[in-house]
């Protein structure tokens, strides 16, 4: 996608980012970055643009792989190699910063005319923050939301305009629009004993009073309850065990689930695969008036508390946020930003759908925020095994998962 220099310098001087007082250094200040991006991605393709402004400050960028992320950043903290700067996934920012690795922001935050906490979303924000400060700025965000063939649902008697609004009215349809004879199932998610699973969960959890610290709460074992119903009853494929979010979206794709609930990131290949009519909708809830919720995915930025050149790497990151707006156009990402409105894409289905999760988005909770949140969601993905595969009630599988969490927390 064209990056023309004029733009980036136009954004960057609407943004009043106050590169050029470094222009005047003897020699310039190197800065490391570190992420997951691909060249395809934001963080290569900012940092190129950085560069060649001639501010004062070079960026050096290394991608590393999603498996290294905590364990090789918190080795490079400890032995004095970590970079300035890095990007880590929002469950995992509040390890580091309850440990002292990221450097506080919340001062430099105040005074920046670029960086403003009034302009996220609650949960990409929510994530960042650590004992009241802030230890990062969010980079993108994802949530996730109901898909439904409308075609599906015009040919069971269903109307396409009115996607399921409540749990109750989700498991009538999903009754309605399963077929075994034309190996159809009602609908598709993942609950799966990995990540994917807690963050598939949490969210049915959160609408219905409960949350991480609460997870045994009256209405997280409804939740899960409603989950081994859609099991118990073949309403979904007992793949869904053991299905990531990309698999169980995938056989929506292919017309052999009625209903998905997956993320935005799907988007593109629904318009390519789908050979139906489809649309978005919100999350259902546990009831009319019901509090909403969603999963938050993505990654945020953090600078490493024990860099040598704070202000510099902070200047690097008020120039990443004053390209948000790029975020979507250029990298199809969704932005942390309430302020930010996604461009038109000009394919009717896939604009509507954003739309969705844009509205989603301001629901979104983060897992966490806890250091310990790596096991923490372990405990909620083995209450969720136990009880989809009968070796325990809904109640007895969260409440078990409701003492580790207590052990964990401490």
């Amino acid at each position: 996608m064209g990056i023309r220099r004029s733009a980036i310098l136009g954004a960057l001087a609407l943004a009043s980012v106050s590169l050029s007082a470094f222009s005047a250094s003897a020699e310039d200040v190197t800065i490391s970055v570190w992420s997951l991006d691909r060249d395809i991605q934001p963080a290569p393709n900012l940092i190129k643009d950085f560069n060649k402004l001639n501010t004062g400050i070079k960026v050096e960028y290394r991608q590393i792989q999603f498996d290294d992320v905590v364990s090789e950043a918190m080795r490079a903290y400890s032995t004095g190699q970590a970079p300035d700067i890095i990007a880590v996934d929002n469950p995992e920012h509040a390890l580091f910063s309850s440990r002292g690795a990221f450097l506080d922001l919340t001062d430099m935050i105040a005074k920046s005319t670029v960086v403003k906490p009034e302009n996220y979303f609650p949960g990409p924000l929510a994530s960042v923050t650590w004992d009241g400060k802030y230890y990062g700025i969010p980079k993108a965000t994802n949530t996730i939301a109901l898909y439904y063939n409308k075609d599906m649902f015009k040919a069971k008697g269903l109307d396409p305009n009115k996607p399921p609004q409540t749990w109750d009215e989700l498991v009538e349809a999903a009754r309605k629009l399963t077929d075994p004879a034309a190996n159809v199932y009602g609908i598709t998610f993942s609950a799966k004993a990995n990540e994917e699973g807690t963050f598939q969960f949490l969210p049915w959890a959160q609408m219905a009073g409960g949350s991480y610290d609460n997870i045994n709460a009256e209405g997280a074992v409804k939740a899960l309850d409603i989950w081994k119903k859609i099991i118990d009853e073949k309403l979904a494929s007992p793949d869904t065990l053991t299905r990531s979010q990309w698999d169980s979206t995938g056989t929506f794709n292919s017309g052999n689930a009625a209903m998905a609930i997956s993320g935005p990131w799907e988007l593109d290949r629904m318009i390519e695969e789908a050979k139906f009519d489809w649309g978005v909708a919100l999350l259902p809830v546990p009831e009319v008036g019901a509090e909403r919720s969603s999963a938050m995915g993505d990654f945020n930025w953090a600078i490493f508390a024990n860099t040598e050149h704070p202000a510099e790497a902070f200047k690097v990151l008020e120039y990443f946020v004053s390209q948000d707006n790029r975020m979507f156009k250029d990298f199809g990402q969704l932005p942390a930003r309430s302020d930010i409105s996604i461009p038109p894409t000009g394919e009717p289905l896939k604009d509507a759908a954003l739309n969705v999760f844009v509205e989603q988005l301001k629901h979104a909770k983060p897992r966490g925020p806890h250091p310990a949140w790596p096991k923490i969601s372990k405990a909620i993905q083995d209450a969720i095994q136990a009880a989809l595969t009968g070796q325990m009630s809904s109640k007895e599988a969260l409440d078990q998962a409701a003492e580790k969490i207590k052990a964990v927390q401490g």
